[in-house]
């Protein structure tokens, strides 16, 4: 299993940019030069860690090799990368994906080749960099843009300049998350559980209820498939702060790979579970038994399945994580069967305040009808 280390230091994360370097010089030396790195997380390469229930990378290595005519354009690129990522690293500057695009983009005298010819490639470069030094992109300080929200009565301290707020302060809107939250620290908290929203119109909707302040709850929301700095923030808050965490999500397999993603990991990124897994997160809806509970069928406030989501149904239902849960499982069933899905926001069929003053206030009075 690849493991990645949750703290490292600017000397650790140069040290080990260094020491890449020093293989590929050795290499040069006798002849084959090459780079190592895990093979790219997928269904075929991967393992379900049942014990600690999350999804891990497996210990299979790979290698961008100078002399193969198929590798040597992605070992420049792999190159420019890490000496890009050394020069940030020891200025403490960061870049996003697209400033290390422009920054690396440059034709190649006599050949007039380009180094890099889309952004695509320079991102599949830095998963590369990753693999191969073992460190997630945010520690040698590349960063993709922030998406997802935070909202509730929590202060945040950005360790770097020193400011230092409150998340029910800022408006409506609350904190944007950055994609890296490495240099900001959790400060006081005051509640009970975190609620994690997959869409942006429901987190405004609870915040308009003013369903933080009643049920003590902090906000956030995902919008749609949580990014790196949403998930992890989301595995800080339950690791540091001992909060329970509740996932809510439309009720269709999309949704329910929303929920799998934050608590177990995802395929692509399986070699950062450890940083980014909550395990222990519980999913409280959107439920295919909520459609019968609340009459959502009746009310004409479901949608037909198509094609596409019962492939995906049977997809995952398959995974190994869900296929151990007879609860799971009949939740899978039971959307075959009815030909049904439903959305988080059918739940204003009944009216706008009923997510918040009824259908969660009820969910979480009642864990027998919350999914883990």
């Amino acid at each position: 299993m690849v493991q990645y280390i949750e703290k490292l230091s600017k000397e650790e994360v140069l040290n080990r940019i260094k020491k890449l370097a020093d293989e590929i010089y050795n290499d040069f030396s006798s002849g084959n030069p090459s780079i190592k790195l895990a093979v790219r997380g997928n269904i075929k390469n991967i393992e379900y860690d049942e014990k600690r229930d999350i999804i891990t990378l497996k210990e299979k290595i790979g290698s961008r090799e100078f002399f193969n005519l198929g590798h040597v354009r992605r070992f420049m690129q792999t190159l420019l990368v890490a000496s890009l990522a050394k020069k940030l690293v020891e200025k403490d500057k960061t870049a996003s994906l697209r400033e290390v695009y422009y920054q690396l983009k440059h034709t190649i005298p006599i050949l007039n080749v380009n180094t890099i010819e889309e952004q695509e490639e320079s991102d599949a470069v830095i998963e590369d960099l990753e693999r191969a030094i073992k460190a997630i992109r945010e520690q040698f300080h590349i960063k993709a843009e922030g998406r997802g929200a935070i909202y509730g009565d929590i202060y945040l301290r950005d360790k770097k300049r020193g400011d230092e707020w409150n998340c029910s302060k800022l408006g409506r809107g609350g904190w944007s998350i950055p994609s890296t939250i490495e240099d900001i620290e959790i400060g006081d908290v005051n509640a009970d559980f975190v609620l994690v929203v997959e869409k942006e119109a429901m987190f405004d909707r609870l915040i308009e209820e003013r369903f933080p302040e009643k049920q003590g709850a902090i906000l956030i929301t995902s919008k749609g498939q949580p990014p790196r700095g949403v998930r992890r923030l989301i595995h800080r808050l339950r690791k540091e702060k001992n909060l329970p965490v509740y996932v809510f999500t439309d009720g269709d397999p999309w949704g329910f790979y929303i929920y799998s993603v934050i608590k177990r990991g995802s395929m692509n990124l399986s070699q950062f579970s450890e940083l980014l897994a909550t395990p222990d997160v519980k999913f409280i809806g959107m439920t295919i038994d909520d459609i019968d509970e609340y009459d959502l069928r009746k009310k004409g406030a479901v949608i037909k399945l198509n094609q596409r989501d019962i492939k995906r149904i049977n997809e995952i239902a398959n995974y190994p994580w869900f296929k151990k849960s007879k609860d799971w499982q009949r939740q899978f069933r039971k959307m075959l069967d009815y030909g049904i899905k439903v959305e988080q926001d059918a739940l204003a069929a009944n009216s706008l305040e009923f997510v918040a003053d009824t259908y969660l206030p009820d969910k979480l009075e009642h864990p027998e009808k919350i999914l883990s």
